[in-house]
Parts: C-alpha cells; sequence; structure tokens
C-alpha cells in the first residue's frame, strides 16, 4: 500500500504552474483523440459500404489513436505520481489530499483557470460540496 501524502495549501499551489500545463496538455491529446475517434466511425461507415482501398487510412488513424492513448496515459501518470487525483478531464478538476483539523482527511479542491486554491470538501461530498478554504 502506498503512502498518503497529504499537502498544505501551499505546497499543493507552488504545483499549480505544473498541473496547468498537464492538465491543458491532457485536454489537447483528448480533443485530438475525440476527434481521431469520430473520423475512424466515419471512414467505418464509409467502407461498410463500398470503402475498398481506404485499409491503410484506417491502420493510420488507428495508429494515430493508439498514440493518443499513451500520450494521454502518461500525462495522466505524471499527475497521479504528484499525488494529485484527477477527478474531470473536461474541467481540469483536481483534488489534493489534506487534512485539516484534528487530522480529518479531506481534499482541496482546484479547477483549470482557478488563480489559487480557494476551496475544499470532505473526501464523501465531491465537487458539489465544495466550500470556501476560509472554513478550511
Amino acid at each position: 500500500m502506498r503512502h498518503q501524502r497529504y499537502f498544505t495549501r501551499e505546497e499543493a499551489e507552488a504545483l499549480l504552474p505544473e498541473v496547468t500545463t498537464l492538465l491543458l496538455a491532457i485536454q489537447e491529446k483528448r480533443k485530438e483523440l475525440l476527434e481521431r475517434e469520430a473520423a475512424l466511425a466515419e471512414l467505418r461507415r464509409r467502407m461498410a459500404s463500398n470503402g475498398h482501398g481506404m485499409q491503410g487510412q484506417l491502420a493510420q488513424l488507428q495508429r494515430e489513436a493508439a498514440r493518443l492513448v499513451n500520450a494521454l496515459k502518461a500525462l495522466i501518470t505524471d499527475i497521479h505520481q504528484l499525488g494529485i487525483q484527477l477527478k474531470d478531464l473536461d474541467m481540469g478538476l483536481i483534488d489534493f489530499p489534506a487534512l485539516r483539523k484534528n487530522n480529518e482527511e479531506v481534499l482541496l479542491c482546484w479547477r483549470l483557470g482557478e488563480p489559487r486554491i480557494a476551496y475544499w470538501h470532505s473526501l464523501e461530498d465531491g465537487f458539489k460540496g465544495r466550500r470556501p478554504i476560509d472554513e478550511f
């Protein structure tokens, strides 16, 4: 079992520039992957009706999609190795494990585009249960 790392607000905020870069890369790779998947679906549709000679194009799109999946996995692993929980790719939502009063485990909650960590929530509440950091 891996030791849980807990962050102070300052430690978490110090990682925000690096995390921002990783999240933006994840979102870009994910967008590219969705585009390749749409192109693959369209190509398969065309091939089903009369797609002779499209095998090379299909193979190329499949290779590109596989490359993007691997790149996404690597970026997500980079975030997890920092001890951070990635909650939502589209929102760029992440949580930093932290300890509150009486050693209560909570999560410092941050979303891509927010200037600093301004919210936290219990382990059970999630994003909808975010509370202002001044209640931390």
